[in-house]
């Protein structure tokens, strides 16, 4: 599967910003979709994921409600929608997609193998 996240940008403190995250090739359902973010200097960090089949949410500790993701198999996307963003946001985002990946490693970025290229986000104080 090849994706493609889109939806970055400039965005004040307090504001908001929806992430699309754009998937080709078959079998999307099977695939367990997930972000992950990485700031300047910091280690890559997960964000949330979404599981392939029943589409059990995940999220990370620090989202604390603001975040929502959500997928439509359908059109092969899968959405992250920030809310409340703060500067502590600023980084990198990227969606990545794993198959049939076991509950316990969906925030394990080594068990991802397909990545997007990146959108950058920005929250600015």
């Amino acid at each position: 599967v090849q994706l493609q996240a889109s939806g970055g940008g400039l965005v004040q403190t307090g504001g908001s910003r929806r992430l699309s995250c754009s998937a080709s090739g078959r079998f999307f359902i099977n695939y367990t979709v997930a972000w992950f973010r990485q700031a300047p200097g910091k280690a890559r960090e997960f964000v949330s994921a979404v599981k392939y089949g029943v589409g059990t949410l995940y999220y990370g500790d620090f989202v604390k409600g603001r975040f929502t993701i959500s997928r439509d198999n359908d059109k092969k996307m899968v959405y992250l929608q920030m809310n409340a963003l703060e500067p502590e946001d600023t980084a990198v985002y990227y969606c990545a997609a794993a198959s049939f990946l076991h509950d316990d490693y969906y925030c394990a970025d080594q068990y991802y193998n397909f990545w997007g290229q990146g959108t950058q986000v920005t929250v600015s104080s």
